[in-house]
């Protein structure tokens, strides 16, 4: 016999984002980003973290451990009849609905429904409402989460006082001791992961607790929820009405159709061709699109998509000029605006550009070449955030900077692995080394220094202000703090932006519109002669060849395969990662870090896991070759730009 398809909470958050979507939740023939998302699971880590460490508060809690929903119900009824008690995760079942509570307290006839969040709060300058008086959209679909838990409880238990709380990372709250977050290790056994708490000595867990976490009553807001209509894409429904209608379509399998919308954009229900498995959205758009995959969902930066799609319009070849809205046309010293590349995208190249099949403004790059110092320098950061701080004095979510990649490029065209920083032992706080490494580099010259992406530049300004704010700073703080000055946004060697540049002077329909380093590598390689004569050959870490520190080798390494000459640049670069950690025997510890996502995976469990010092030292080698390929990535773009600017007659 099947078990029953309860609506649960997560079900209850999927249902609000799209009806539709609880038909593809669940089913493994369908790709769901959110599950396979690396950074995604960073996330959840953190929110186990977060979640041992707010039972702290309760040392009298006890666990529903039961494995089946209808254990953990029976277990959970059991210890509800005792007139006090603190449990954690119990199973309330009402109907069709089932919700597992991360706290609850009961006392008497009142109870106390904690929902723990690894989201980030401030409770000296709380968030919950907006300007205008409303729950934020940032803060609504916690609150909503927690509505319908208390909901579901209200109807279980009509006649208990109920009372609503979050539970979060405070940031308004520094760290009393170092090392808070490597007390609880991640333990992954049988297919889940538990936390194994390792407490250093004399440490208070439960006033530890009270302190990096905020306790905040939300009734208030879950009353609003609960006697207000809820919205989603298809319309409005009280919780009463809404809840029930998904149940029973989920109860029965049962697909609510779809209502297309800008939210599709967000959609996680996507697959590529080459996945094999199914894409949800393609099914919901695909009596509008006829066969046509193009849609106006993928226009770069367009916030009018909402308004297209309510006038029945779903292609982007549909989509008309005054769509777009009011913009000159030629050239602009300062490149494409925004409303220019996006009408680019929607109705391609034309004249010279539709002959070359790709737009570059010679002119633009040029000019801004001319104003490059050389040797050019590319840099690329690795960085995490977490939830719990990692030393004293920081607070939840501050960043923490734990390697670097740095290539240059010399006047003559000479290319060069020139150095990199990593950091990844256990409860090491390496920011300020960080920093002191890159300024040893970069100060030897003043080389031009490039970023893909602001990241890049927040990271050391925020570095910046906790140089600021350290109680005990290093010695070399002045001189760390002139450093960053000199480098972030405003300083006399600003980073170059290039991404930015991308936006403004380059465009590639394989680009889809997309500016990611990882689509416009590929299209440039497209272009470049330069790139395939010079990639298609063994020179990058050979003895006379391209300068590595990872991938050193007399034979060198081949970045561009001739026999796969549209094969996705990135998938190569993951390819070689994997050869050079191949190792009979490795296992999956010794898979290639593919993106950031997945890098910041891999520093979680270097800081998070108890893992065999092989395995570390397998991981520390897929990071500095991942970061040293996206920094090269950099290189080969910038090669092939300054090669079309000088070959090149202008627009």
């Amino acid at each position: 016999m099947p078990s029953p398809r309860y609506l649960t909470k997560s079900r209850f958050q999927l249902a609000v984002e799209c009806p539709t979507k609880l038909f593809y939740g669940g089913k493994s023939e369908y790709e769901n980003s959110m599950a396979s998302n690396d950074l995604m699971a960073l996330l959840a880590e953190g929110g186990y973290q977060v979640g041992a460490l707010a039972k702290l508060r309760y040392p009298a809690g006890i666990e529903i451990t039961a494995a089946g929903n209808q254990e953990a119900f029976v277990a959970t009824a059991e210890y509800l009849k005792q007139d006090k008690v603190v449990l954690f995760e119990p199973a309330i079942i009402f109907g069709d609905f089932l919700i597992r509570i991360d706290i609850l307290v009961k006392d008497g006839n009142r109870f106390d429904l904690i929902e723990v969040k690894a989201k980030s709060y401030n409770s000296l300058a709380p968030e919950i409402e907006s300007a205008r008086g409303k729950i934020s959209s940032s803060m609504l679909p916690y609150i909503q989460d927690a509505a319908f838990q208390a909901w579901v409880l209200r109807q279980a238990y009509p006649d208990a006082d109920i009372k609503t709380w979050l539970m979060m990372p405070d940031k308004a709250k520094q760290a009393p001791i170092d090392g808070i977050n490597q007390m609880f290790k991640i333990v992954h056994e049988n297919a889940r992961t538990r936390i194994d708490l390792q407490p250093a000595d004399g440490v208070d867990l439960e006033a530890l607790a009270a302190i990096v976490l905020a306790k905040v009553n939300i009734d208030q807001y879950v009353n609003t929820v609960i006697t207000n209509p809820i919205s989603f894409p298809g319309g409005l429904m009280s919780i009463d009405e809404a809840a029930a209608s998904w149940a029973a379509a989920y109860k029965h399998d049962e697909k609510i159709p779809p209502k297309l919308g800008g939210q599709c954009g967000n959609c996680q229900f996507v697959s590529a061709p080459s996945s094999g498995r199914k894409s949800g959205r393609d099914e919901c758009w695909r009596k509008v699109l006829n066969g046509n995959h193009d849609t106006v969902l993928d226009i770069w930066n367009f916030r009018g998509k909402q308004k297209l799609i309510d006038k029945a319009v779903y292609r982007i070849s549909d989509v008309q000029r005054d769509d777009i809205g009011q913009f000159e046309d030629g050239q602009n010293e300062m490149g494409l605006s925004s409303r220019q590349r996006q009408w680019l995208q929607v109705n391609g190249l034309a004249g010279e550009h539709a002959t070359e099949g790709y737009y570059f403004d010679h002119s633009l790059f040029r000019r801004e070449m001319e104003n490059w110092a050389y040797p050019l320098h590319m840099i690329d950061f690795e960085t995490s955030t977490v939830a719990l701080p990692f030393y004293k004095g920081m607070r939840p979510y501050e960043p923490v900077a734990f390697q670097f990649s740095h290539h240059t490029i010399a006047h003559d065209g000479r290319v060069r692995h020139q150095g990199e920083f990593i950091s990844v032992d256990p409860g090491r706080f390496p920011n300020y080394e960080f920093v002191r490494k890159l300024k040893e580099e970069l100060e030897t010259d003043q080389g031009s220094v490039f970023m893909w992406s602001p990241h890049e530049n927040t990271i050391l300004t925020k570095i910046l202000n906790q140089l600021r704010e350290e109680m005990n700073p290093p010695a070399d703080r002045d001189a760390l703090i002139i450093f960053i000055e000199s480098v972030i946004t405003g300083g006399k060697r600003a980073m170059i932006d290039l991404c930015d540049l991308a936006c403004r002077g380059f465009y590639h329909p394989d680009t889809k519109g997309s500016n990611s380093i990882k689509k416009v590598l590929p299209a440039t390689l497209k272009i470049s002669p330069y790139l395939k004569n010079t990639y298609q050959k063994p020179v990058y870490g050979a003895p006379v060849g391209i300068h590595s520190k990872n991938f050193a080798s007399d034979k060198g390494f081949v970045w561009l395969d001739q026999s796969r000459p549209d094969a996705d640049p990135y998938k190569r670069l993951r390819e070689i990662a994997g050869a050079a950690l191949a190792d009979a025997g490795s296992g999956e510890d010794d898979s290639s870090i593919a993106d950031g996502g997945a890098a910041l995976t891999a520093y979680a469990r270097l800081q998070f896991e108890d893992l065999p010092d092989d395995v570390r030292q397998r991981i520390k080698a897929a990071l500095l070759r991942y970061c040293e390929l996206d920094t090269m990535a950099m290189v080969m773009i910038v090669e092939a730009w300054r090669e079309l600017a000088i070959s090149g007659t202008g627009n």
